[in-house]
């Protein structure tokens, strides 16, 4: 079942931000992860190129999206944390 979505067009913004924050950040950890597989790989079988490229194109994506997901994960709980400071609605 899908969470409600909040009738303050702010919350609901918010909301949709933390969802597409959370799936960045795991977008981007799921890509430096298997670029650590890969270079694992390639340690117990020999570097290629090939893996070479694996590595460095799964650290390189995995940042893209990391990077931004984190500041903006940071950005809805900064919100979230002001509007509780100033007594206003969070949900």
């Amino acid at each position: 079942m899908a969470a409600e979505e909040p009738t303050d067009p702010v919350l609901a913004q918010r909301a949709r931000a933390a969802r597409w924050a959370s799936r960045g950040q795991r977008l981007g950890y799921l890509l430096f992860t298997l670029s650590i597989a890969v270079f694992v790989f390639g340690l117990i079988t020999g570097f290629s190129d090939g893996v070479s490229r694996m590595v460095i194109a799964g650290v390189i994506s995995g940042s893209i999206f990391l990077a931004p997901a984190i500041i903006a994960g940071y950005a809805v709980k900064a919100a979230v944390r002001d509007d509780i400071e100033h007594g206003r609605p969070v949900s």
